[in-house]
């Protein structure tokens, strides 16, 4: 099963913000023995963000969507959903109740009357209109919930809120009720070393080799100005631990038989 994520907003774009979804979800799936496999950004385009949440349904795969979700001119993620699933909008009353429940709360704190058909209240509830058949996230920081939407196959694409605070945890949630069965702690590992005085060009061949011999993944990283290693190539395979140990040993070998100036090795789970 592949995973992805889109993060949607012209504040990433822009630079105003800084994302932090990127690497706090490779950390999340990486805790769980998972690997994100492709990241989309996207402003806040009604048309571009249709198109990659058409793709996204049609995918098969889990993809987590950041932001765009809530009831401000500039948010169009629900309407994109469901333009791009071809069903209407409509309100889920499980969110219609919790978003009335965060507008009392609200209330209560302030001391004042909950007033719900006050025009400010009756808006905020089009924080829970969603494509039709969706299913909600429940969010443990404001009761404002995300939403589900299946796609192709076992797919599905999980739509959160843009704040860190809220989106992580449903992030985790979502992860724990529905995917707990793809969770493979320890059937991963990353092993590389530092290469100095080598061109990835003349480490092609052996690299190509490897990925034909063994059952991993080859990578190289080189570097022209690392404050530490100056210029060198980061150097590796990646796969399940057994068979990365024995592709690594390999690769090791290979390198010394070339007698390639070799630096410090890592490890990587």
């Amino acid at each position: 099963m592949n995973f992805g994520i889109i993060i949607i907003g012209d504040e990433i774009l822009s630079g105003r913000r800084e994302d932090k979804h990127l690497a706090k979800t490779i950390e999340l799936f990486g805790a769980r023995g998972l690997q994100l496999a492709y990241a989309d950004y996207v402003g806040d385009s009604p048309e571009r963000i249709t198109a990659t949440l058409r793709r996204a349904f049609a995918s098969g795969d889990v993809v987590f969507s950041f932001g765009g979700i809530g009831a401000t001119p500039d948010d169009h993620t629900r309407q994109c959903a469901a333009d791009a699933l071809q069903q209407p909008l409509v309100l889920h009353p499980q969110a219609k109740d919790l978003i009335r429940e965060r507008m009392q709360d609200i209330a209560r704190e302030k001391g004042q009357p909950y007033e719900p058909e006050r025009d400010d209240n009756m808006h905020r509830l089009n924080m829970g209109v969603f494509p039709e058949r969706s299913r909600i996230i429940p969010n443990p920081y404001n009761k404002i919930p995300g939403f589900t939407c299946d796609g192709a196959g076992e797919g599905a694409v999980h739509f959160v809120p843009g704040f860190p605070v809220m989106a992580w945890p449903m992030v985790e949630w979502v992860l724990e009720t529905f995917y707990a069965a793809h969770f493979r702690q320890d059937a991963w590992q990353e092993n590389s070393i530092i290469v100095f005085g080598a061109m990835e060009a003349a480490l092609t061949p052996l690299m190509e080799r490897l990925e034909r011999t063994h059952a991993v993944k080859v990578f190289s990283l080189p570097s022209v100005d690392h404050p530490q290693y100056g210029r060198h190539i980061d150097l590796g395979v990646k796969g399940a631990p057994g068979v990365v140990e024995v592709a690594y040993a390999d690769l090791v070998q290979s390198l010394k038989d070339l007698k390639i100036p070799l630096g410090p090795e890592m490890v990587r789970k």
